[in-house]
């Protein structure tokens, strides 16, 4: 395998990491008309975490308890959740994903592993292995595979 420069190894990260974005804002537009970014935040944080309560979900969107609340209750009067008050504690409200809901997620979901699917499919076979081993380290050198919820975050480990 060829060598290559430092410089030329972050830009070459740099471009495939534009395609991702890409990828990535092309499947938040196909809904965008349902649903606001930190509602889609809170949709899939719910569908890969299971319920919640508003109290996680200011926590996770990192927003005042009532900036939560009131996000959720645009996703319940949309059909997107549905509240449920815990009988051992009513205080505790949980939020769940409601067949609708799950549904925008996973077409949100699907739509970027087909597009990276699409991407791949068109790489020389013999490197989407060394490709997937690659972005696989890279994500491991961060701490890990990035958020649970699907979004971004500026939280860098140096």
């Amino acid at each position: 395998m060829e060598r290559i420069t430092a410089d030329a190894e972050v830009d070459a990260v740099l471009r495939a990491a534009n395609v991702l974005l890409r990828v990535v804002a092309q499947s938040v537009i196909e809904v965008e008309d349902v649903v606001t970014s930190p509602q889609l935040r809170v949709l899939v944080l719910i569908a890969t975490r299971g319920p919640q309560n508003p109290g996680a979900v200011a926590t996770e969107l990192k927003v005042h308890p009532s900036n939560a609340t009131r996000i959720c209750d645009r996703l319940v009067t949309a059909g997107l959740i549905a509240r449920r008050d815990d009988p051992g504690d009513r205080r505790y409200r949980a939020l769940s994903l409601t067949p609708e809901g799950a549904s925008l997620v996973n077409t949100v979901l699907e739509h970027r592993r087909t597009a990276v699917a699409a991407v791949m499919a068109r790489m020389p076979e013999e490197l989407r292995a060394v490709a997937a081993l690659g972005m696989n380290a890279f994500a491991a050198a961060d701490g890990g595979g990035g958020t649970a919820d699907g979004r971004f975050t500026l939280d860098l480990h140096q």
